[in-house]
């Protein structure tokens, strides 16, 4: 719905919209951070996923309350009302306002729309940028830094799904320095609901596609999904962490369908819990490319064949984060830089964000985690306002 804007007056756009305005305004406001630096004023949409908009002005990032998902018209509404209570903050303009690249996101068309009716500037941030941007605004850095953003997905600047970023952020730029090996997600985006999928698509990279229709053998589609696989047209590339997580888990038979988000990761990480202190497995089960890639798939390979679930779990958190440190390590060497960024919504899982932190400081590295925001999609919207203040002041 095309809606006009305006900082502190209310919409009018009809019945519901305005209730939902007002049942909005008896909510709490979301986190309010003090910031290390002043600067123009940037109000930030957010997302699509845990979306929670961000007003940034002076030294201050108010956030609203956590919307939501913006799957629904109602998530939607409540996102504009949220929107208007943030205007509501602040006398006078925005001197822009900041939106994911994905054009066709609610809160992207949203922020567009906003910045028509006000003649602002609406600057599109990348989303794993923002990601590491606001890690940095949170902790007061600068930059630049290298930053590691894995979560679920992520609109890249190629058009393809990214998850998996190892990226040189410094303030209104960022250079992907390498990502993981992109794996197929068959089914499009079921294949981010179903963890076989995932697995079948590891299989089938391994050349034992013709083991998929038998080892998910519950699921309908099994039978023919390996002839999917080899049509590449059919199964758009992927680098999320967030499909390695749940290829894990299918392949170890951990989940195979998904009832809520994350559902595979959270149950993988339950599993690895019941073997402590594995240790990871040798450097052949990785792999990092001359083009600065980290490919996976040995890993997922002696997965395929394990028949311990706990073992398994545990030792490919271990490798992970084995493979993860000496990645970092070595771009931190190439770019000549001793900070590091980790953020993303896979971060939530503590035997990741806890170990590959502590192994890349005893590494010598200094290491930037969210501390008081998410580290995944609800603290997005600082990291937009911070990449869009540093543009404006670019082009200042």
């Amino acid at each position: 719905m095309d809606r006009a804007w305006s900082c502190g007056a209310r919409l009018s756009v009809g019945n519901c919209a305005e209730s939902a305005a007002q049942a909005l305004a008896l909510q709490p406001l979301g986190e309010a951070l003090a910031l290390a630096a002043d600067g123009p004023p940037v109000l930030a949409f957010g997302a699509w996923f845990k979306n929670a908009p961000c007003l940034v002005h002076g030294r201050t990032a108010q956030f609203a309350h956590t919307v939501g998902d913006l799957d629904r018209a109602g998530a939607c509404q409540d996102h504009d009302a949220a929107i208007e209570r943030l205007c509501g903050l602040f006398v006078g303009e925005p001197a822009a306002v900041a939106h994911d690249l994905h054009p066709d996101f609610h809160s992207s068309r949203a922020a567009c729309a906003f910045a028509a009716r006000r003649g602002l500037p609406a600057i599109a941030v990348q989303h794993h940028h923002a990601h590491v941007a606001a890690v940095l605004a949170e902790c007061g850095h600068g930059g630049p830094a290298l930053g590691l953003a894995l979560d679920g997905v992520g609109l890249g600047t190629d058009g393809q799904a990214w998850g998996g970023e190892l990226l040189r952020v410094e303030g209104a730029e960022f250079a992907r320095l390498g990502h993981l090996r992109a794996l197929p997600l068959a089914g499009g985006d079921r294949a981010a609901r179903e963890p076989w999928r995932m697995a079948a698509a590891v299989l089938h990279a391994l050349g034992r596609a013709d083991e998929i229709g038998a080892r998910f053998a519950g699921q309908p589609a099994a039978a023919r999904l390996g002839q999917v696989l080899e049509r590449p047209h059919l199964c758009a590339p992927t680098t999320s962490m967030g499909r390695v997580f749940d290829a894990a888990a299918g392949l170890l038979g951990v989940c195979e369908v998904m009832k809520f988000e994350a559902e595979a990761a959270i149950a993988l990480e339950a599993a690895a819990a019941g073997w402590p202190d594995a240790a990871p497995l040798d450097r052949s089960h990785w792999a990092l490319g001359a083009d600065g890639g980290l490919d996976l798939l040995p890993l997922l390979a002696v997965l395929a064949d394990e028949r311990d679930v706990s073992r398994g779990a545990a030792r490919f958190h271990a490798t992970l984060i084995a493979a993860l440190a000496q990645w970092i390590e070595r771009a931190a060497q190439a770019q000549a830089l001793a900070t590091v960024v980790l953020s993303g919504g896979c971060f939530h899982n503590r035997i990741l964000s806890a170990g590959l932190a502590a192994r890349l400081r005893g590494q010598g590295l200094e290491v930037l985690e969210a501390r008081r925001l998410s580290p995944g999609d609800a603290g997005l919207a600082l990291g937009q306002a911070w990449v869009a203040r540093r543009i404006l002041e670019k082009g200042n």
